[in-house]
């Protein structure tokens, strides 16, 4: 199964505070971790929502929204898209992540992706 890892946005990383070398360092390696048992797929930081834009859809009517966004908590500052067995193990490997935002409280949130499978098989329909 795969799944997106969504690190959390805060404070700090929505005022674009760059992580620390020694963070820099101990993601890298954990990623390189990641990376050598199969489980890593993607992963990327986020700029602030301040360099970002929503597009808001309300029926067939479209509006361009600036970053920067409110409610810090929902926002996201990285992900990471990862191919894991279960929810347990992407669970075990999310608890060996290096603290994303030291000095802050941090969440990471572990969302499965749709599979084709998840929709079930589709009949063709006659022409």
């Amino acid at each position: 199964m795969r799944v997106m890892v969504i690190v959390k946005a805060t404070k700090n990383s929505e005022a674009g505070v760059m992580p620390s070398e020694e963070l820099l360092t101990a993601m890298g390696s954990y990623n390189e971790e990641l990376v050598k048992a199969g489980i890593m797929l993607a992963g990327d930081g986020l700029h602030p929502s301040a360099k970002g834009k929503r597009i808001l859809f309300s029926g067939s009517k479209r509006c361009v929204a600036d970053g920067p966004f409110s409610e810090t908590r929902a926002l996201i500052a990285g992900y990471w898209v990862w191919q894991v067995r279960s929810m347990e193990e992407a669970v075990e490997w999310a608890l060996r992540c290096p603290d994303p935002m030291p000095g802050e409280d941090a969440e990471l949130e572990i969302r499965p992706i749709f599979e084709a499978d998840d929709f079930g098989s589709r009949p063709c329909s006659p022409a």
